[in-house]
Order: C-alpha cells, then structure tokens, then sequence
C-alpha cells in the first residue's frame, strides 16, 4: 500500500474528480499495478486533507468504470486492466502527437460514454451490505446457467411494461455483457449460418459473428433501416439490428419496414431477426417506440438489451430473450455452461430494480441527458449551414454531415488541433463501402452523455473555430 503525492487545485474541478483522474492515470500507466492495495477513504482524506465522503466518491467512481475492486474487510485494491486497453491508448496518444499537441482532450464527444455523477452510489452500496449481511449460503452456489430466477423475472417484468417484449422468466438468460450473449448463439443457432448486417453497424457485434458464421453480407440501408428487398437477395438466415435506434446512423425504423422485415423471417423455417436494443431507454421526441420483438408472434426474433447503457458499463449485465424453438436448442447445447454474472451482482441488481431505484435513476438521467441534448442542439444551430444535423431524436449523440466537401479526415484532424475529439461514421463501417456509395459527404458523430454542459460549449465553440463556422455562443 502507498500514499498518494497529489496536487489538488481549487481550479481544477471538483475535488473527487481531480483525485479520480489522479488514481486513473496512475493505474492506465502502470505505476499503480495489479492487485496493488490503495488507502483506506479514511487515510486518503487524513493525507490529503479532503472530507472522507470525498475520498469515498472518488473510489466509487473508480470502482464503477472497473479500475478498481473492493474486498470486503480488507479495502480497496486495484484491478486487473488488460493490456489491450494500454496499448490502444498508446496508439491513441501516438495519432495525437501527431497534431503537435498534447494527449489530453480538452473535450471529447465520445457516443459510448454516460454519466456517473448521478449514480446512486448510496443506494447500490446499501443494497450490497444488505445482501452481503444475510449470510445466506446459495449466495454464494454456482447458480442457474440462465441467471437467477429472481432475477430474470424481475427482468421480464421491466421489459413487458417498459419495451412490450413478451417473455417470460425461463426464455431469458442472463450474462456478462453482449458479447457472451452474441458468443452463446453460436451454439444456439449453429455454425455456417448466413448473417446480414447494416453498414455501418456496430463493429463488434460484426466480428463477434465473423468468428463463427459461414458467411457475412453486408445489406443497404436507407432512411427506414436495412432494405428487406436487397436482404432477400443475400440469402441470409440471421439479420442483425437495431431497429428502434440504429447504431451509429440514428436511424428509427418505422412501423412499415418492421412488418417487412418479420415478414421475411416468417418466410424461412431456420430463419431469424436479433433485436439488440441498447439505448431504447433515451428518447427525446414523439412517444417511445415498442421493440420489434413486441411484434413477433411467429417466435423468430432474439431479443437483447443491456444494463450498460442505463446504469454504468462496469455493471456489465446483459439479457437476452430466445424465441420458444430457441430456448429449447439452449437447454440442449449449453447446458455445460455456467451464469457468467455474479450471483451477488445478480441479487443487488435485482433488488436495485425491484425496489424502483433503478426506475429513479432512470427518470433522472433522461431529464440529464434530454437537457444535455437541448444544450447541445441549440449550440449547433450556427452550424445547420455547413452541415446537415440527424439522429437527434434518441439516445446520446448525433451526427454531423458536412455540405462543403471536405473529408472527413480532415475535420477530425482539425479538431484534433485544438483538443476536441469527434468521431466519423466510417470508423462503424464493418465493410468497405460500394464504389458509387464511397464519395459520399463526410458525417461525424458527436456524443454528449459524458460532457458536461460547460464541456459541451467549449466543444462546440472550438469546432466551429477550427471548422470555420460563424459562431459567438448561444
């Protein structure tokens, strides 16, 4: 265990953050390394001369992003982070260099990042005591491969009143993230299947199932969603989507093309639809749209969503509901295997949502991010001549599409030169576009769910600087 040297500024941000960012930096670097055991809240807060409750933020919000781990009666230590993260953000800091500034980006529009400072962070810890208090041993048993029972009921229950899906507690199996759910259908639905996928899609979902299918295709698109004529052409069984807010276009498929779409998994016995329904829960206008799934009546849709999006990523519980004929192949092909997520995480969970504190801290970050995404629009309206906006009705980003012809390397350089990263919608093409499609205007996502407002504005400020876009603040 060590003491930490730190340099705490009045100027520079809250006091936890400023510790966070310290404890972070230290961990992605190295210096802080594996197993290593930090100071209790108690000692950190004498050391420093902050307030224990300050201290005890600052590790929460490190526990939450997974950099850190706590041992009951033993304190805090510090957690396994895989070499991977290390050297992608090496590649990230060499690209940086490049523009001949720092590695720390003043603002970075990130579409994958949410915001923890609203966590409920004393809720989650009294329900975690009071599991961990009641001594019960099968706790602590290998549990059911599905999930907990509990657990998978009390999701049933939130997506029949929250989404519409049908289901009840035996279709859903529970796991450590999407990726192990994706992984599961291989067993589920067979290797050598045919998938279709957008383009562009969500990148790691497409070579989850490079991994393991027979064949991927990519399908066109238009302002609907995939094109069921072009996906009938393609001799697809699977067709992976995201109907209800399609990642990164922003896409909403409407109710015509779903019919279409369920209609041609009707047409075919092995055929099927995956609904991965990620961010359903942000919606900003019109009235929330039901999934797909609520829709099935024909058992050919595979029905996924996460807790990642909606409470924090370090949570990492996913669940995916199987049609009837599916669920029976599960308890057939993977009955060897054993619930990736903790049984303890399963019974906090499942107490977090049975309780309504998952309801109110979901009604509190939609009221956050709706006044996130107003900031943000209104900031961008000097922008709406050089660009056109869109995706700004659900989840948190939207996309830029520039009208001048430029590329969009370029303008993510450019913003790069003053410390702002944006995102292009070429880094989610899973396949290399056709060549009457590959001209085709320059679009970048901007994502708003980890800034804060200030963030937002001197983002915005400074692209407009560097993109050359009249702006005096809005």
């Amino acid at each position: 265990m060590q003491d930490f040297v730190m340099h705490l500024q009045e100027s520079g941000g809250h006091l936890y953050e400023q510790i966070y960012r310290y404890i972070r930096d230290e961990i992605q670097a190295g210096r802080l390394p594996y197993k290593e055991k930090l100071p209790s809240t108690r000692s950190l807060a004498a050391s420093l001369q902050i307030s224990r409750s300050t201290a005890q933020l600052a590790y929460e919000q490190l526990l939450s992003e997974g950099y850190i781990e706590s041992v009951p009666y033993k304190g805090y230590y510090v957690a396994r982070v895989e070499e991977l993260y290390r050297l992608e953000k090496e590649l990230e800091k060499k690209a940086y260099v490049r523009t001949g500034k720092g590695t720390n980006y003043q603002v970075d529009f990130s579409p994958n990042a949410i915001d923890m400072r609203y966590f409920p962070f004393s809720v989650w810890r009294r329900i975690t005591k009071n599991i961990l208090s009641q001594d019960q041993a099968e706790t602590f048993a290998l549990g059911d491969a599905k999930g907990d029972l509990e657990l998978r009921e009390t999701i049933a229950r939130y997506l029949h009143a929250s989404r519409g899906v049908n289901a009840d507690a035996s279709r859903i199996i529970v796991g450590a993230g999407n990726d192990y759910l994706l992984m599961l259908l291989r067993y589920v639905l067979g290797e050598g299947r045919t998938v279709a996928f957008e383009n562009p899609s969500y990148p790691r979902a497409y070579k989850i199932f490079r991994l393991f299918a027979g064949k991927i295709v990519t399908v066109a698109c238009d302002e609907g969603g995939i094109c069921v004529d072009a996906l009938q052409e393609t001799g697809a069984q699977v067709a992976y989507v995201m109907p209800s807010h399609q990642y990164p276009t922003g896409v909403v498929m409407p109710i015509g093309r779903r019919a279409e779409l369920l209609r041609w998994a009707r047409q075919g016995e092995e055929r099927y639809v995956i609904e991965d329904d990620y961010d359903s829960e942000f919606r900003y206008r019109g009235k929330p749209i039901p999934s797909l799934q609520s829709s099935d009546t024909a058992g050919k849709v595979i029905y996924i969503g996460t807790f990642s999006k909606s409470i924090a990523p370090a949570i990492r519980v996913s669940f995916m509901v199987l049609p009837p004929k599916l669920m029976e192949r599960f308890a057939l092909r993977c009955n060897v295997f054993s619930s990736t997520v903790s049984r303890i995480d399963q019974a906090v969970l499942n107490d977090f949502v049975r309780e309504g504190a998952f309801e109110r801290h979901l009604n509190r970050m939609r009221k956050v991010y709706k006044e996130k995404h107003e900031i943000l629009l209104e900031e961008l309206r000097p922008f709406l001549g050089d660009f056109a906006l869109s995706g700004e009705n659900a989840g948190l980003h939207v996309l830029l599409t520039d009208r001048k012809g430029r590329e969009e390397n370029w303008l993510r350089e450019a913003a790069l030169h003053v410390g702002v990263r944006v995102y292009g919608l070429s880094e989610a093409l899973v396949e290399p576009l056709p060549k009457d499609q590959t001209e085709r205007a320059a679009t970048l996502l901007l994502g708003f769910g980890g800034l804060t407002p200030e963030q937002i504005r001197q983002g915005v400020a400074l692209l407009a600087k560097v993109w050359g876009v009249p702006y005096e603040g809005c």
